[in-house]
């Protein structure tokens, strides 16, 4: 079972395969994770096996520890490309996320001003104007679209609410206006799982075929968004079952998107 529970507030540089030199920001506790989605192939592992005791880091505590770890890169010559909100969980559901960005902007500029920073957004909160206005303020929004079937996200994504609906979560990315980057995971495999009537399922949670890969397509198209991303597993998952997209099947699905006048990459 994958264990990757990130420190708090801060934790690299690491090498993103999307972004670069990458200096994690993590708004969650640093002994567990909170998320809206309990994605079944979360790096994090599942949410229930890792509930936190320790509270989320404050906004002056993130502050303080982002400058004094820029200061410390800065003092080594090493310069990050990006400073990215990730994480144990959605970054999002801090109360005070909003102020955080404005912070992080502030030393951004200070010590590194040719760094970007990035959000990594499972999109479920998009809808708080005061997320939404945030959001618009960094400059890689980068929102969850795994795909625009129900069925397959309550399975896969496995939203923590009942009132998830993916038509109201892309109408939430529509809303800005192109600001914004689709990052969709693609994959092979099984889950197994007990049903609340103590049944065990198993279900096909190959996501690469026409079934899917089309009305992502016309999402996307609609969304007009500044980039796609498109990516495989590439860390542990807490569910073994779970198998790599071919380097093919995302180079199909790349140039698709491309085709559409959007740019696009893919990470294998």
């Amino acid at each position: 079972m994958s264990t990757v529970i990130y420190p708090s507030p801060i934790f690299g540089p690491i090498h993103s395969r999307r972004l670069g030199i990458s200096l994690g920001i993590n708004l969650m506790p640093s002994d567990g994770k909170i998320c809206t989605f309990n994605c079944i192939y979360c790096e994090c592992g599942f949410n229930e096996d890792f509930r936190p005791k320790k509270r989320r880091p404050t906004r002056e505590e993130v502050a303080k520890g982002l400058e004094e770890k820029l200061k410390e890169m800065h003092a080594e010559g090493v310069h990050p490309d990006v400073l990215t909100f990730a994480g144990n969980g959605e970054p999002t559901g801090h109360p005070d996320f909003a102020g955080i960005i404005d912070d992080t902007i502030t030393l951004r500029d200070r010590y590194c001003p040719k760094a970007k920073v990035s959000v990594l957004s499972n999109s479920t909160f998009i809808d708080r104007p005061k997320v939404h206005d945030a959001l618009m303020k960094v400059d890689n929004n980068i929102l969850k679209l795994d795909t625009v079937d129900p069925l397959y996200i309550n399975n896969v994504d496995r939203p923590t609410y009942p009132t998830y609906d993916v038509r109201k979560i892309i109408e939430g990315i529509l809303s800005f206006k192109g600001h914004a980057i689709i990052q969709t995971m693609f994959m092979h495999g099984t889950f197994s799982y007990r049903t609340a009537e103590g049944l065990d399922t198993t279900i096909n949670v190959s996501n690469t075929d026409e079934r899917y890969v089309k009305p992502w397509l016309d999402a996307v198209k609609e969304i007009a968004p500044e980039e796609v991303m498109v990516y495989t597993i590439d860390r542990e998952t807490p569910d073994h079952d779970l198998q790599k997209a071919t380097h093919e099947e995302l180079d199909s699905i790349r140039d698709r998107v491309i085709a559409l006048g959007i740019p696009c990459t893919a990470s294998y």
